[in-house]
């Protein structure tokens, strides 16, 4: 393990408006976290990883939405969510056991009906990926876990930090071509990011005097941010 899961960030066109509503889905407050950005806080989170951070962006959000969470229900269907500004993109189906929405700017996410003795909230955080095995398989070698196979995904079980259920990697024929516009945190083990390079991560941008975090890419190009670890004592 050289790294902790730490939280999950949200582009965005108006932090304020999309962090309300993400609030609402699930169960949150909004914070302010400086510079038009908000911060979205589980109420009955047991972690601070449960957290998502909301910035503004200057871009707009292009292609299909490559991460997105998957959503337990406190209901048996999501009229409640959809009554609150999500859209319906589709409908459970065939194979499919879940519906697909999307919040206010198209981002979209998966809601399982509730069951019984289930929490409402999220469950798995989810990426579509090429390679599922590689992928999981590089970020359990991260944040430690234990890599489960099912059919076209693959999953991190137990990893560092982590809050949910599992981190899902989901084959896809679509190679990654533009920006994530949700991205997730680590925190490092070390003060550098050495071991992260070393594993086969790409630095795409060094820490500055505005942000303290290094930028990098894990071997599919999915972007997150490292963070050293916080003082302790």
């Amino acid at each position: 393990m050289i790294a902790r899961f730490k939280d999950l960030c949200l582009d965005a066109a108006d932090p304020l408006a999309l962090g309300g509503f993400w609030a609402r889905m699930l169960d949150a407050d909004v914070a302010d976290a400086g510079d038009g950005d908000t911060r979205v806080d589980p109420r009955s989170a047991r972690s601070d990883a449960e957290s998502i951070w909301v910035n503004r962006v200057p871009e707009p959000r292009v292609g299909r939405t490559r991460v997105h969470l998957d959503l337990r229900l406190a209901d048996a269907d999501p009229a409640a969510l959809l009554a609150d500004d999500a859209r319906l993109v589709s409908e459970p189906g065939g194979d499919a056991d879940r519906w697909v929405l999307a919040d206010p700017e198209g981002n979209e996410f998966c809601a399982l009906p509730a069951g019984e003795g289930t929490r409402p909230g999220p469950v798995h955080l989810v990426v579509d990926t090429i390679d599922p095995t590689a992928q999981a398989t590089w970020w359990a070698g991260v944040l430690g876990g234990t890599v489960e196979h099912e059919s076209t995904t693959s999953s991190v079980v137990g990893a560092a930090g982590f809050p949910w259920e599992s981190w899902v990697f989901d084959g896809v024929t679509e190679p990654k071509m533009v920006k994530n516009r949700m991205h997730w945190d680590v925190e490092l083990v070390d003060s550098q990011p050495d071991a992260l390079v070393r594993a086969g991560a790409t630095v795409l941008a060094e820490p500055t005097e505005r942000s303290r975090w290094w930028v990098l890419a894990d071997p599919e190009g999915n972007e997150f941010c490292a963070f050293a670890p916080r003082p302790t004592g």
